[in-house]
């Protein structure tokens, strides 16, 4: 079914089966524009977490890598986790001892860090969840509607034929395919991304225990 058909099914749709695709065409181009921001989000992430991870463990003085990271913005992952409790832990040092209760404020202060950085990578996911688990039945909703109408309206038709409601038929299956069309990328996405969120969270949830280690240690030696 060509572009130019589909929009002539879409012009002599019902009031009701206009409506709904009109819904599911908005909830796709809205899915759409979220998938590329959260691709380049999470691409974003990844590449800059690696970097930092490779230059952490090859960078011996924290001091300088903290400089590196001082001049990065909008940072999440271990790269945030790492700005907030170093510079916590450079306060602490200044102290002339430092306890285990100052050692769990760090480490507190890690979890809030990993627990904002999720909020913010589970940002929008709602949306794609709805748009993958309700268009298809919205679509259905239609395609329902519009068979009903045709069948109605054979009551008025003079011959009974395949031919009196094939358009209207054609009209509410287009309902379906639209809601397919916004339902199949949005669940593919929001797995995608949920499964790239809860990787990003590990690692960074590791790196927070290997940081820890260092910060004790070091505190040890003073």
């Amino acid at each position: 079914m060509d572009e130019i058909s589909v929009l002539n099914l879409f012009l002599e749709a019902g009031l009701v089966v206009k409506t709904v695709m009109m819904l599911l065409f908005v909830a796709s181009i809205l899915s759409w524009i979220i998938i590329v921001e959260r691709y380049r989000f999470f691409k974003k992430i990844r590449s800059t977490n690696d970097l930092f991870l490779k230059n952490f463990w090859i960078e011996k003085d924290l001091d300088n890598l903290m400089k590196d990271v001082s001049k990065s913005e909008n940072i999440y992952g271990a790269m945030n986790l790492f700005k907030s409790s170093y510079m916590e832990f450079k306060n602490l040092s200044s102290q002339i001892d430092i306890n285990e209760s100052d050692l769990e404020s760090i480490n507190r202060l890690m979890r809030v860090s990993i627990a904002s950085d999720e909020e913010e990578m589970n940002k929008h996911m709602s949306f794609l969840a709805n748009v993958g688990s309700v268009s298809p039945y919205v679509g259905l909703l239609g395609t329902v509607w519009g068979i009903m109408t045709s069948f109605q309206g054979l009551s008025d038709a003079t011959q009974a034929t395949i031919n009196a409601v094939a358009p209207g038929i054609s009209e509410a299956l287009v309902a379906t395919g639209m809601g397919l069309f916004a339902a199949i990328p949005a669940v593919i996405a929001f797995n995608k991304f949920t499964s790239e969120a809860e990787s990003i969270s590990q690692n960074t949830m590791i790196f927070a225990e290997e940081l820890a280690s260092i910060f004790y240690k070091q505190s040890t030696k003073k």
